[in-house]
């Protein structure tokens, strides 16, 4: 009867699920789609749109808005993006992440008393990645002049009615942005009276950042002149910025206040061009980016998670969630130990942690009776034929690297029993300080046209309260805090100069029958994969529409290593065994969740802010999603 009962709510809750109207409606479009984090930001998109542009031209014009409205993000920060070229029908990833600067280690670090590189500040900033990110992408596939996709941005910059999120953001955060002159002087127009941010709704003017963009703009404008082409002045922009007056003022304003940033760091650095990582999910290719972001833990999640059917277990069943929890909490495990910039050594075991054999290995550690409250890293190396070098540090650290054992083995049980090693907050504040390290935003942009070239951006850094570098406008990166200091927590993601942190930040693409299906991404620290696997299971497993699946309750494990926040390792430890459930989560799936070990709270939205656009390819049109969360929003055509 039990069984009967069970089965009857999982069809009925996909069924009510399927049949509800969606608080924001569905973007529908034939010739583009233009979303991101700003309604003010996806006009400057539809816009470009309207004057002949690309999908790249307006992804191109809405990071620029974005970066000028400060949407948790400054043009001092990084971009990361995948582009889908239809004339080579290939995915593209763009790698546009700043580097340690010179004297970032973590003898630096540590001799300060951190763990961790600090939160906020001139030392937290590694090399700027959005101004040099924007030009390669525009340059590259793009078909517009910098100036005109500069264009909206240099509009808003001279000035634009702030929204009420942006000014009460800076209200809030107000007395660290006094800490340093530039950040007080654009952000705090009405100094020494009650309320010293801007009101919603005021016109607020950035100078110094317009002058940057004018800047940006003549130097391209100067290379046309002397007949150069397109790219070739686009890239003159670029050069201006990296090795010119721009990045000589960036660096003075870093230096002066603290920071470590030189004219050589950023006369080094470059945009790198990269083969995404791919995975193959019941016939749709799933994109991502290379282990120096997190993309990878949904891909290693979506391999072991296709060894269950989870459609059979139904929408949020209590099955369900503890399914995907432990496939997200071994996957992230992994991460945070061997995930890391590329580009030094040691050289990350990427293969082994892709592969499908691994993958099976992992999902045997699945107890379907409850938490394993040790997950830990595996042992991927077996499967590249190659010996792990650090199964002294991983065994130091009481991680199980045996693996034989069935999932259905009581001999499997962690060292502790998982309901006494539930770790819990110890006050509200504690947990407010806890979920916004966890949830830290970014903003998101996804673009689509119908010449078919599709883009997916996740940039990020520089976000209120940003120290400004000198009189460019431009908010620094607060990245650097996302190395680790201590080798034994990773040894692939130790800070040091020259080298790229592992972060959080992470768009998507998925191709079915060698053509986009999906493009997505979402804002929020270390659960934009957790998010981001729902979504897809949403659509791929339980058949809903696109706006469906972004306003969709999600679940969120806090049973991994932070990725931003604190300067100790207390600050980012996990929460095993805690887990954010949506407040609607009918009582009995509450009461199954917790006898198998967990410990839950409660939020009335549980989606994250995603973005995501589908291809509808029988009727040849496009479909855009925004959840219900924020301001986020998009155009179609």
């Amino acid at each position: 009867m039990r069984y009967v009962i069970s089965c009857f709510i999982i069809i009925f809750c996909t069924a009510y699920i399927q049949a509800q109207p969606t608080q924001k409606p569905p973007l529908h479009g034939k010739h583009w789609m233009a979303i991101t984090g700003k309604p003010l930001a996806a006009t400057a998109g539809a816009a470009i749109f309207q004057r002949g542009g690309n999908a790249v031209d307006a992804a191109c014009a809405m990071l620029a808005a974005t970066c000028t409205m400060w949407d948790v993000l400054s043009w001092g920060g990084e971009t990361q993006a995948l582009i889908y070229n239809p004339k080579t029908g290939k995915v593209i990833g763009i790698n546009a992440l700043g580097v340690a600067p010179t004297g970032a280690t973590p003898a630096f670090f540590k001799s300060k008393g951190m763990d961790f590189p600090p939160e906020y500040g001139p030392l937290a900033a590694v090399t700027p990645g959005t101004p040099g990110g924007l030009c390669t992408m525009l340059a590259e596939y793009g078909t517009m002049s910098l100036k005109e996709v500069l264009g909206p941005a240099m509009e808003m910059a001279a000035g634009y009615a702030m929204e009420a999120q942006t000014a009460n953001s800076i209200e809030r955060n107000k007395e660290r942005i006094k800490q340093w002159p530039y950040s007080k002087k654009v952000f705090l127009p009405h100094a020494g009276e009650k309320r010293e941010a801007p009101e919603a709704g005021e016109v607020f003017v950035q100078k110094d950042l317009l002058q940057t963009l004018q800047k940006l703009v003549e130097a391209e404008q100067q290379a046309l002149k002397k007949k150069r082409s397109r790219k070739e002045a686009i890239y003159a922009a670029y050069d201006r910025f990296y090795k010119g007056d721009i990045g000589a003022e960036f660096a003075r304003g870093c230096r002066e206040q603290g920071g470590l940033i030189t004219t050589e760091d950023l006369a080094k650095w470059t945009v790198k061009t990269e083969e995404p990582l791919v995975v193959n999910y019941k016939g749709i290719e799933v994109y991502k980016l290379p282990q120096w972001t997190q993309g990878p833990v949904m891909l290693q999640a979506l391999n072991i998670l296709e060894n269950f059917d989870l459609k059979s277990m139904g929408y949020n069943s209590a099955n369900y969630i503890h399914t995907i929890t432990q496939a997200m909490q071994l996957s992230f495990a992994d991460r945070d130990f061997y995930y890391g910039d590329p580009y030094f050594p040691p050289e990350e075991p990427m293969k082994g942690l892709l592969s499908k054999d691994y993958a099976k290995e992992r999902a045997q550690l699945i107890h379907p009776g409850y938490n394993n409250a040790n997950a830990g890293p595996g042992n991927p190396y077996v499967y590249e034929k190659r010996s792990n070098p650090y199964l002294n540090i991983m065994n130091k650290r009481g991680f199980i690297t045996d693996t034989t054992k069935s999932r259905n083995s009581d001999e499997f049980m962690p060292a502790h029993d998982a309901t006494t090693s539930v770790q819990s907050f110890s006050s509200p504040e504690e947990t407010a300080v806890y979920k916004d390290r966890l949830w830290r935003g970014t903003t998101s942009i996804e673009a689509a046209d119908a010449e078919g070239w599709v883009v997916s951006v996740t940039p990020s850094g520089g976000w209120i309260p940003a120290c400004i570098a000198g009189n460019t406008g431009m908010g620094m990166s607060q990245r650097m805090q996302s190395f680790i200091c201590d080798s034994t927590l990773n040894p692939f993601n130790l800070v040091a100069p020259g080298k790229r942190p592992r972060v959080t930040l992470t768009p998507t693409l998925a191709l079915m029958d060698g053509k986009p299906y999906l493009s997505f991404a979402v804002q929020g620290g270390d659960t934009q994969d957790q998010n981001l696997l729902q979504f897809f299971l949403n659509i791929v497993e339980f058949g809903m529409t696109v706006q469906e699946a972004t306003e969709a309750a999600n679940v969120n494990t806090n049973q991994l290593w932070l990725s931003l926040g604190g300067t100790s390792n207390a600050d980012r430890k996990p929460r095993s065994g805690s887990l954010l459930l949506n407040s609607n989560t009918p009582s009995w799936i509450r009461k199954e969740l917790t006898q198998k070990g967990y410990r839950l709270s409660f939020d009335d939205r549980t989606s994250g802010p995603i973005n995501a656009i589908y291809f509808d390819w029988k009727h040849k049109t496009l479909w855009g999603g925004s959840s219900n969360h924020g301001e986020d929003y998009g155009i179609g055509w």
